[in-house]
């Protein structure tokens, strides 16, 4: 019986470390994905706004994002992301005005200004995009975000692929990038156990 229960801990040990392990290498390698195949719509994951001016973060975003726009990937940009109390500005609004400076079309720009993380803006995404008629997007976000916005990307019934951008301050150092990585492995093991348990994901970001 002590035998027994030995070995079941020490399976037990073996998955703790195995299951954060591999979600960590899904995280780094699909952040090393840039796939620019041609879809409906190029969808901007939201960050931080200040007043209606996007943060170094999420310009970098918009501007990896309108480079894809310019180059065919997509006809169109769609923009995510509610706003906090006492916010004049949505992030998907402060995304779209930033992106007409850029000299993208503003019939090109669709702001889905709902959503307070990465699950509840992909749902709404998700509603538009079949709205329209359509079902594939490219994701654009910081690359060690991408692994598990495409996941939930998926699971609300898009046909998703990732195209990162590599710059900003996201990607500066060593430092930032190995955090981001420990960071989106605990988010998409939260994820996953919100998704089995079948109960509302409450995850920032």
């Amino acid at each position: 019986m002590s035998r027994a229960i030995g070995w079941l801990l020490v399976i037990a040990l073996l998955l703790c470390l195995i299951v954060p392990g591999f979600i960590a290498f899904r995280v780094w390698h699909v952040a090393r994905v840039d796939d620019r195949t041609a879809a409906d719509a190029i969808v901007v994951l939201g960050a931080a706004q200040y007043d209606g001016v996007p943060t170094p973060v999420f310009q970098s975003r918009l501007d990896h994002a309108a480079t894809l726009y310019e180059v065919g990937v997509a006809p169109q940009i769609i923009t995510v992301g509610g706003n906090q109390p006492g916010d004049r500005f949505t992030e998907a609004g402060a995304g779209r005005a930033y992106l007409a400076t850029l000299g993208v079309p503003p019939t090109a720009i669709l702001a889905v200004e709902t959503g307070s993380n990465t699950v509840g803006s992909l749902d709404a995404v998700a509603l538009t995009v079949r709205d329209q008629g359509g079902g594939s997007v490219v994701l654009v976000s910081d690359p060690t975000h991408s692994y598990r916005a495409r996941m939930m990307a998926r699971d609300a019934g898009l046909d998703a692929w990732t195209s990162p951008t590599r710059q900003g301050p996201a990607v500066w150092t060593r430092e930032n990038q190995v955090l981001s990585i420990i960071r989106e492995t605990g988010a998409v093991l939260w994820y996953q156990y919100h998704r089995i348990a079948g109960t509302d994901v409450d995850f920032p970001g």
